[in-house]
């Protein structure tokens, strides 16, 4: 039986790294068309060229930085002279950016995560609805974190960010409620990705801290729980998913084994 997703255009965001080139890489088996963007061309390249191998009869890629609306409206300027319309648009672009207290935190850092994490989505979701299908199975999916869910401390800007991620994906569920479009957000919890390594600048050790013990999720895991929920008919929405790994039960109830 083909797969609901085979031929179906597929654009997803932040798709050099991390969950973005493992939806990529996961769609493209599943038969998709895919649309991928990303500041960095070099990786970007590579997550296509993988994607080919994995089964996907098109795929195309351009530069994209969610953060800022000019490359944005380049970027879907572009999208319409190589696709028809967008089945599914994959909003994954986005991060943390250091681990402070709201009395120690930098502006930068915080502005960085509000333009992706925030702005990005609604620009990204403004740009792409009218190439999105009615009635047709399309969707809108977002990538959130359970920070969103439970805020902890040092994490406010990051933490906000995603829960107005959250608040933005339930909004626009009601918003698109009468034209048959689609709205989710998969809500990872700890996986081990760049994101540590980019929340700390490159200190590796402290990166590394973040997992010690633990058997956290990886990329795949939750590409894969992605595809499942964009697969789903027409007519069935998942609304909202947390995935976690067992050994955490909660933000800070994790289970750490001797190193």
């Amino acid at each position: 039986m083909a797969s609901r997703l085979a031929g179906k255009w597929v654009l997803i965001t932040g798709a050099s790294s991390g969950f973005g080139a493992a939806a990529a890489r996961a769609f493209a088996a599943e038969g998709s068309r895919l649309l991928l963007g990303a500041r960095r061309m070099d990786r970007l390249e590579q997550v296509a060229a993988e994607a080919r191998s994995a089964g996907s009869p098109e795929v195309r890629s351009q530069a994209l930085d969610v953060a800022s609306t000019a490359s944005v409206d380049a970027y879907l300027a572009w999208v319409r002279t190589v696709a028809e319309r967008v089945d599914i648009l994959v909003n994954n672009a986005g991060g943390a950016h250091g681990l402070e207290s709201v009395a120690e935190g930098r502006d930068a850092d915080w502005e960085a995560m509000m333009q992706a994490n925030v702005l990005g989505v609604l620009r990204m979701t403004r740009a792409v609805l009218p190439l999105v299908p009615h009635d047709a199975g399309g969707m809108i999916l977002n990538i959130g974190s359970i920070a969103g869910r439970t805020p902890y401390e040092n994490g406010a800007a990051y933490c906000g960010s995603k829960a107005a991620e959250l608040a933005i994906t339930r909004s626009l569920r009601m918003e698109l409620n009468t034209v048959g479009i689609r709205v989710a957000t998969v809500d990872p919890g700890l996986a081990e990705t760049e994101f540590s390594m980019i929340r700390f600048k490159g200190d590796v050790e402290r990166s590394k801290k973040v997992y010690a013990g633990t058997r956290p999720l990886v990329a795949d895991d939750v590409a894969e729980a992605i595809v499942w929920v964009a697969s789903r008919p027409p007519h069935v929405c998942i609304d909202e998913m947390v995935i976690k790994p067992t050994d955490q039960a909660a933000v800070h109830k994790l289970h750490r084994r001797p190193v």
